[in-house]
């Protein structure tokens, strides 16, 4: 995944703007093959279902994070740099809440793992 386009998704997610993410993350995904695409699949379904989240529709929102997290599996626990066991586990939670009906008090961020001792970031 091209370095910019990760930061973007990254910080298109974080920022809540789920929609945005999944457009930038399909436009990656569409020529990917092999392991990345489906990865990348993993993430847009995590933003996709967020996003109907936002807008009350729980239904989906619960069928999109389950596709994604179903994908994220394989990845764990840490992919190109991103710490995919934290946003599992986040993404886990705010599933529940939203399966129990409860709101979601906080979204999930994507996590860039740094370099040991370095202090340097991985991308952001």
């Amino acid at each position: 995944m091209d370095i910019n386009c990760r930061r973007a998704g990254v910080r298109l997610f974080n920022n809540r703007e789920f929609f945005e993410c999944h457009e930038v993350l399909e436009a990656a995904w569409t020529p990917e093959h092999g392991p990345r695409r489906l990865f990348l699949q993993s993430l847009i379904h995590i933003a996709v279902g967020f996003y109907p989240c936002q807008r009350g529709n729980r239904a989906g929102a619960i069928r999109q994070l389950n596709k994604g997290l179903r994908k994220l599996d394989a990845y764990l626990p840490s992919y190109e740099g991103l710490d995919t066991a934290q946003l599992h586990r986040d993404v886990r939670a705010a599933l529940e809440h939203i399966e129990s009906d409860a709101a979601v008090a906080k979204c999930p961020q994507i996590r860039m793992h740094t370099l040991s001792g370095s202090g340097c970031g991985m991308g952001i």
